[in-house]
């Protein structure tokens, strides 16, 4: 009886978003209101759910699934289901609480737009797709979904596409994570192939390591890597996520906190036994996460504009996630990915007001205008910002904690010392947007320009609507501060989502002094370079013009893609297939059809004015056939 009521909500909570997308275009798109209505509805039932499962489930020591024979192929099965343990659920109230939050933030700050139906439409399939490629028991399943959510994705970024740049943002997200995508895809076919079996559970057994050779192995976890790399936009696949801001600001909360980008690392946590079978794999990993969590906070510290900040520290928070995991911290890593979800999309949705009000983007406009006497989106704004600086007692403070712990267990101190490094490089970017919009400073005529341009992208919503914002800002707030203090709770919950016991983490003394210094001493850089009186706000990075620019240009990752698309895809590969094209197969098709008709000419010549001969001939044949018959 419980497992019919488990499968029952588990149906609402995944179908009701698809529903909702259905009914919106075929039915309700005509009425927007209606179609917010809709929308918002499903998600609140779908979040209840996932609340109510987490719930009753939270004591559960087994697994349960549901599943049903999709397709068979000799011995191969492959089946479509759920799969609900500790980490599944965790996540699945994450995505549906956050898509809850954004579609109810969502009423103010898309208030008047022409393309709401629209805009709700994409929303409940993005959730749809996501709550399913959460409880995925299965590789393919889960991949199918994850193609989804990269569809809807590309949807909801170029949702204004009458504009240029988010067209272009849109079709760039999609294709730079198709790249990684494609390595995703052929990890799961080399897993399908040496094992026969996609399924999660039977992965991350200790045994399937005697079924592949270290080699393998270790290719296997690498090449479905790359699908993490292109989804939660590490190196070298980073560029895309900045580009992304284009679309409406609820989409870049929705994206970046617990759903689209943070999908990849969920699943390096959802596959965690089966990376580490591969000493060689997590360590590469390690490598590709520490990097990006660098680059991306270089990039942070120069960019003017508010959600290209957060953004940047999306791109670096992620990456810090998986030198958690890849260090062997699952908990670690998994715990990172929850504070992050809260405070990440707080700190957006606290843009989203200024950008409302404002109609800017530029941090420094916003400060001019007056944006601290934003008093409740200001304070909210400051809680994230601590947060993701990791000041205590704030969520992100714990998390970052664990993780500069798993760090410090590993035999080379430079793990420790990117970490640490990292965590002064975020709390300086995070607390220079805050002191440049507390402290503003004297106009300059270029600022006023950079003001003008971003005004029109911002044109599409009315002004009203700001009450409807706040509320999800008060909560987010509230499970910001809060949710640190559930640390040891959840640890106890999630350890059910291992297949065998991991390493226990070391214990540390000087570490929260040191994670506590590291942060502190970020935000007293930030203060000394925008927040004091006289400040220049020029930044430190700004005394050195080379590498303001260097970092401004995203260490030229951008240009290094147009010179091998313009040298290698088009220069060389593209004029290849031309010519091929060209002399090969037009050149064989041309030369067929000209044999065809000069043979066709030759043979019209041999039988020109041969009629009579030939029914001669027949005559004479059917003559002696008869003959032969009857004699």
């Amino acid at each position: 009886m419980m497992n019919d009521q488990t499968l029952i909500i588990v149906l609402l909570v995944t179908g009701l978003p698809f529903v909702a997308f259905g009914v919106i275009l075929l039915g309700t798109r005509a009425c927007p209101r209606l179609s917010a209505g809709v929308s918002l509805t499903a998600a609140g039932i779908a979040m209840l759910g996932a609340g109510y499962l987490l719930g009753t489930h939270w004591q559960m020591t087994q697994p349960v699934i549901f599943s049903s024979r999709w397709m068979t192929s000799g011995s191969l099965e492959i089946v479509l289901g759920v799969l609900l343990d500790p980490l599944s659920l965790l996540m699945l109230l994450l995505v549906t609480a956050i898509s809850f939050l954004v579609q109810f933030y969502s009423l103010g700050y898309m208030a008047g737009d022409p393309g709401l139906a629209r805009y709700y439409a994409y929303l409940s399939l993005f959730a749809w797709a996501m709550t399913n490629l959460t409880l995925a028991p299965n590789l393919l399943q889960l991949y199918i979904f994850w193609e989804l959510v990269g569809l809807s994705s590309y949807l909801l970024i170029g949702f204004w596409s009458e504009k240029f740049s988010a067209s272009e943002a849109g079709k760039k997200a999609f294709v730079m994570t198709r790249l990684g995508d494609v390595a995703f895809f052929i990890g799961i076919l080399v897993l399908l192939l040496a094992l026969g079996n996609l399924d999660i559970l039977a992965l991350n057994d200790p045994p399937v390591a005697d079924k592949l050779p270290p080699a393998g192995l270790t290719w296997a976890a690498l090449l479905i890597f790359g699908g993490i790399i292109g989804k939660s936009a590490q190196f070298p696949l980073l560029t895309w996520l900045p580009d992304a801001m284009e679309g409406p600001t609820p989409v870049s909360a929705l994206l970046h906190s617990a759903t689209m980008v943070a999908a990849g690392v969920y699943l390096f946590a959802r596959l965690f036994p089966f990376f580490s079978l591969s000493s060689t794999a997590m360590t590469v990993m390690l490598a590709i996460g520490t990097l990006s969590m660098l680059l991306a906070a270089t990039m942070a510290m120069v960019t003017r504009d508010i959600k290209q900040v957060w953004a940047y520290s999306t791109i670096s928070q992620l990456g810090f996630m998986i030198m958690g995991l890849a260090a062997g911290g699952y908990f670690a890593g998994v715990f990172h990915l929850v504070t992050h979800a809260g405070f990440k999309a707080l700190l957006f949705l606290c843009a989203g007001v200024f950008i409302h009000h404002f109609g800017t983007n530029d941090m420094f406009v916003i400060g001019r205008r007056a944006g601290r006497r934003q008093r409740v989106p200001m304070l909210c704004l400051v809680v994230a910002a601590g947060a993701l600086a990791g000041l205590p007692p704030l969520s992100g403070f714990f998390s970052k904690e664990l993780i500069l712990g798993r760090l410090a267990d590993l035999d080379s101190p430079l793990w420790l010392a990117a970490g640490l490094l990292g965590a002064l490089l975020t709390a300086y970017y995070a607390f220079r947007l805050i002191f440049v919009i507390l402290s503003p400073r004297p106009p300059e005529e270029e600022e006023e320009m950079d003001a003008g341009d971003q005004r029109s992208a911002h044109a599409h919503h009315s002004a009203g609507g700001t009450a409807a914002m706040v509320v999800p800002l008060l909560i987010l707030t509230a499970v910001t501060i809060a949710l640190g203090f559930y640390q040891n709770q959840l640890d106890i919950f999630l350890a059910a989502s291992l297949t065998r016991a991991m390493m226990p983490a070391g214990h540390h003394d000087w570490l929260f002094y040191s994670a506590v210094g590291a942060a502190v001493a970020g935000v007293a850089l930030a203060w000394m370079a925008f927040g004091r009186p006289g400040a220049s706000q020029k930044g430190v990075v700004a005394r050195f013009a080379g590498l303001n620019r260097l970092f401004a240009q995203r260490w030229y990752l951008d240009h290094l893609y147009r010179w091998l698309l313009d040298h290698l895809v088009y220069g060389l590969f593209a004029k290849v297939c031309l010519q091929n094209d060209r002399k090969v197969i037009d050149a064989g098709l041309d030369g067929l059809a000209q044999g065809t008709v000069g043979a066709g000419r030759v043979m019209s010549g041999i039988h020109k004015d041969a009629i009579q001969p030939k029914l001669l001939v027949m005559f004479v044949v059917m003559l002696l056939l008869a003959l032969y018959f009857i004699f």
